[in-house]
């Protein structure tokens, strides 16, 4: 996650990117000491998340907010809902909004998506979570926005945890052992390590050199199904990935895989609608 500096930064950035050198507009229309009422308000149904950078913005910008009220992250909201009303400086406000609304309904589009997916398969002993395809800079609030979607953490970046994939595999020549036993050398007793497989043949590999987790690739249904029962009696998570779709997730998870890894609920969240509604006080 981000330091407190770290997300000021970025939301500094973001702000001086969408204002430039002044809002000319709301300087020139507005007065100076004028304040407003705002409501944030749900234009469609979805799972709210990236509240607290929402108001951090307003606060970057000086808003003087007042009367802050808030539904928690996480909440899932209809079509209509309030989502949060406040008073502040209205030149702020409008100069703020827009950049407000692109992170909230962004990582609102994030969890709502999510939320389908865990959705599908909550009545099985399986886990949804996120990969690394995410936005440059925005991954931690996208991750935290998995979570309120009810999903679950994977690693966060390539030191927080161990994956062998493709082309570690291809350097090492193709032996999934010999990576193994690479890495057990190095590494603490703490740690677990993973094998990504296309192939059961490959499966067979990672299973007999000791891998603690295995990701199956791009498999089909046939192939999960048949990768579970080889790897009966093996201490070993089995995570699929790969075409993960709405309409796929529940028989890949009626296979009996422990962790469902989805890009989709990442690289491809549409935006919930969202708007912000502004009165004269």
């Amino acid at each position: 996650m981000y330091t407190p500096i770290e997300l000021d930064e970025l939301l500094y950035l973001s702000l001086q990117e969408d204002i430039g050198l002044g809002d000319k507009t709301t300087n020139t229309v507005v007065s100076k000491d004028a304040r407003c009422k705002v409501e944030l308000i749900a234009k469609a149904d979805g799972i709210v998340s990236g509240l607290t950078v929402f108001k951090r913005l307003f606060e970057l910008q000086q808003a003087e907010i007042e009367k802050w009220q808030e539904i928690p992250d996480g909440s899932r909201v209809k079509k209509g809902d309030v989502i949060v009303s406040f008073e502040g400086n209205a030149r702020a406000v409008l100069s703020t909004e827009r950049v407000a609304l692109n992170f909230l309904m962004h990582l609102s589009g994030v969890a709502t998506l999510t939320s389908k997916y865990v959705e599908r398969v909550k009545d099985l002993p399986v886990r949804i979570c996120h990969t690394r395809k995410t936005t440059p800079l925005l991954r931690a609030l996208e991750l935290e926005a998995v979570v309120h979607g009810g999903g679950y953490r994977h690693r966060f970046n390539l030191s927080d945890g161990i994956l062998i994939k493709e082309n570690h595999l291809e350097l090492v020549g193709g032996n999934i052992a010999t990576a193994v036993k690479l890495l057990r050398k190095k590494i603490s007793h703490l740690e677990r390590i993973e094998v990504e497989v296309k192939t059961l043949e490959q499966l067979k590999e990672a299973l007999e050199s000791g891998a603690d987790a295995i990701l199956l690739d791009n498999m089909s249904l046939e192939e999960i199904k048949t990768a579970v029962k080889e790897a009966k009696g093996f201490p070993v998570l089995l995570e699929a990935s790969g075409n993960m779709t709405l309409e796929r997730v529940r028989p890949v998870a009626e296979t009996g895989v422990h962790i469902i890894s989805v890009g989709a609920i990442t690289h491809s969240a549409p935006t919930l609608d969202l708007s912000v509604l502004v009165e004269r006080i």
